[in-house]
């Protein structure tokens, strides 16, 4: 592209930017109604249910903890798509045709996450291989989707593009769980049980995001492989090669794989407070699952407004200062928790709306400012990798708020431990010099950045 977002004429571009927005706002009700909300306990009552004497099931033969039995799946999902990742993103730029393989993608997942509506009885295996599938099916279409923000944005107005997306995302994960959670509170008076409410919800998000991913493959369009490109073979194998090439591709410029290796390490921190601060929440401070879900619809609003405001912070100071800016913050926001009193909802609603405003905001930015590090033709190829860093490296941090708590006994000791990602985030994305790194993808250079 030299860039094609450059020379499309203004009109086209902007038709595509607001079909791209919708695919985050399909999908990100998964992330919130499903993984976030009700899929755990509910997979995990069902695994109960079905267990033996001893409170373990046996899938294939194996035999598991009924408790384990949800992050041994999403673990699964990772390791799966950890393997689609880069070679879906070499697959498409490599014949130019991202769009056929977003549909693909992202409709798999819908089907998956509809078909959680018959997770009854002792269905477990089936819940455990659907959250496979969506899972895996999620991270492969955020590869495809986060590679079109190059071609659709030039570089001065990509931070604006990016945050766009999450504050889409944001505001549809927070309006179908306020629908949802109307439904799953009274279910009685709609004539429900609750395990029938729970599944309806569950299927809500699948049919949510297979009708809204229709927006972007409307609007979207391909550019074909750029000059200078080799197509697809369309051999066995071939993939894999470009895989290969793909790698050695980003040894030879340090500086994007620098700004991936600061990133992984402050979004392992990110996810890491994301995944644990309901368990944070009801174990150590002692609040009930009524106030933990006002507390996830507080960070979900809270994030639409953050991920904008963050991107008019860039616009005026750079994205690179306003992510380094938020990591601070994030430091400042587990100090705060390290100190919270239990038994104090409001406290703890503060707290969650601190998060809400600075996660959608570094998360977009970062995205955004990955972009120009990329060089132009493999988007999809250096999104995998990006994509990889977000969703299947993220293991470290967990593994270390773990062991905070067994060595401790202090979930307060494993949440301040989390600081660590932050402030080694922080220096190692200082020390990029992000202007030579654009340059050296062979990028335009935006005048803020």
């Amino acid at each position: 592209m030299g860039r094609a977002a450059e020379a499309a004429p203004d009109t086209d571009r902007r038709r595509e930017q607001r079909g791209w927005y919708f695919y985050d706002f399909a999908c990100s009700v998964y992330s919130t109604t499903v993984l976030t909300v009700f899929l755990g306990p509910y997979l995990t009552a069902i695994a109960k249910d079905a267990a033996d004497a001893d409170g373990f099931v046996h899938p294939l033969g194996v035999p598991v903890r009924a408790g384990s039995l949800f992050a041994y799946a999403v673990s699964a999902s990772v390791i799966l798509a950890v393997i689609l990742m880069p070679m879906v993103g070499a697959a498409a730029d490599r014949t130019g045709r991202k769009k056929p393989l977003l549909a693909a993608a992202a409709y798999t997942g819908a089907a998956a996450t509809t078909g959680m509506f018959f997770l009854d009885g002792h269905r477990y295996l089936l819940g455990a291989v659907l959250l496979i599938v969506a899972n895996a099916s999620l991270s492969v279409s955020m590869v495809l989707y986060n590679a079109y923000l190059p071609q659709i944005a030039g570089p001065e107005e990509r931070d604006q593009v990016s945050s766009r997306g999450w504050a889409f995302g944001y505001t549809a994960g927070a309006s179908v769980l306020v629908l949802n959670l109307i439904l799953y509170s009274g279910h009685d008076s709609f004539g429900l049980s609750e395990g029938a409410a729970v599944r309806i919800c569950l299927a809500s998000a699948g049919l949510w995001w297979g009708a809204f991913t229709l927006v972007p493959l409307r609007t979207l369009r391909d550019r074909g492989v750029p000059a200078g490109h080799t197509p697809a073979e369309g051999r066995v194998g071939a993939g894999w090669r470009q895989l290969i090439s793909t790698l050695r591709d980003m040894r030879a410029r340090p500086l994007t794989l620098a700004f991936l290796f600061a990133y992984l390490i402050y979004n392992d921190g990110v996810q890491t407070v994301i995944s644990q601060a309901s368990l944070y929440g009801s174990e150590e401070l002692g609040l009930g699952q009524n106030t933990l879900i006002v507390a996830v619809l507080l960070v979900q609003v809270l994030a639409v407004a953050g991920a904008l405001g963050m991107g008019r912070l860039a616009q005026a100071y750079g994205a690179k200062r306003t992510i380094m800016g938020s990591l601070a913050v994030w430091a400042v926001i587990l100090g705060t928790g390290f100190f919270l009193p239990a038994h104090s909802p409001v406290l703890f609603f503060l707290l969650a709306g601190a998060i809400g405003t600075v996660l959608g905001g570094s998360q977009a930015l970062s995205r955004s400012l990955f972009s120009h590090l990329v060089p132009s033709g493999k988007e999809a190829e250096y999104f995998s990798a990006y994509e990889m860093s977000d969703r299947g490296l993220s293991w470290l941090g967990p593994l270390v708020f773990g062991l905070a708590y067994q060595l401790t006994g202090s979930y307060r000791d494993a949440i301040i431990s989390l600081v660590l990602f932050f402030g080694v985030g922080f220096v190692l994305l200082a020390r990029v010099p992000v202007r030579a790194a654009i340059e050296a993808a062979g990028n335009p250079v935006p005048a803020r950045i």
